[in-house]
């Protein structure tokens, strides 16, 4: 028996979907960074959200943008995906059983890691729009700022990330409103800003400051 030669049906977009699972999560942990919950029990309403909506939708949504031939948006969905389900075993399984004068260590390493990610996406993404740059952008600040905290051991510089972190969150909205406004209308609704940073290099080509270069 031959195989079909049809073409397999279009799916609709998941990155959408996927930046809204990612600023929820980001913003419930960012609260408690930014300490505008000070009762770090709560803290653990965290881990479902990382489970089951930062985890394991994001994690679906990046196998979709696979299947959409999206490199980076299936490199990115995936990864953070996994970043929250790996947040989650971290918090429940592992840091607990930390020596208490060393667990910063161990979780400046875990953030440093991510920050090198979340970093050189940051490069891919401005060949995507403005909207999802933005994202990038601030979550590297955030990532780099709460790594220096854990490893200065230093509350108010993890307080920082925690604000860094609910602008991240608040722009991951925004890219998921967008996204799914767009879709829905069939036209643009919500400004993506698309090819920003393709623009902020073009400008600076034309404008050449002390370090611009001839072409």
């Amino acid at each position: 028996m031959s195989t079909p030669t049809t073409d397999s049906p279009n799916i609709a977009d998941p990155g959408p979907l996927g930046l809204a699972a990612f600023a929820a999560t980001t913003f419930v942990l960012s609260t408690f960074n930014a300490d505008l919950i000070t009762d770090k029990k709560l803290v653990a309403v965290v881990l479902p959200l990382a489970l089951f909506y930062g985890g394991l939708a994001q994690l679906l949504a990046g196998m979709w943008e696979f299947r959409k031939a999206n490199t980076f948006g299936a490199t990115a969905f995936t990864s953070f995906g996994a970043f929250w389900l790996a947040y989650a075993a971290y918090a429940k399984f592992v840091a607990d059983g930390l020596p208490a004068s060393t667990a910063h260590q161990a979780t400046g390493l875990f953030l440093l890691v991510w920050a090198v990610f979340t970093v050189y996406m940051t490069v891919a993404a401005t060949r995507t729009t403005g909207a999802i740059l933005a994202v990038f952008v601030t979550l590297s600040a955030t990532f780099i700022v709460l790594c220096i905290g854990d490893f200065a051991q230093s509350p108010d510089t993890t307080k920082a990330g925690g604000w860094l972190g609910l602008v991240t969150a608040v722009c991951a909205w925004y890219a998921s409103f967008a996204g799914v406004t767009n879709s829905t209308y069939q036209r643009s609704v919500v400004p993506v800003f698309p090819n920003a940073g393709e623009r902020m290099r073009s400008r600076r080509s034309h404008h050449r400051g002390p370090f611009g270069a001839h072409a």
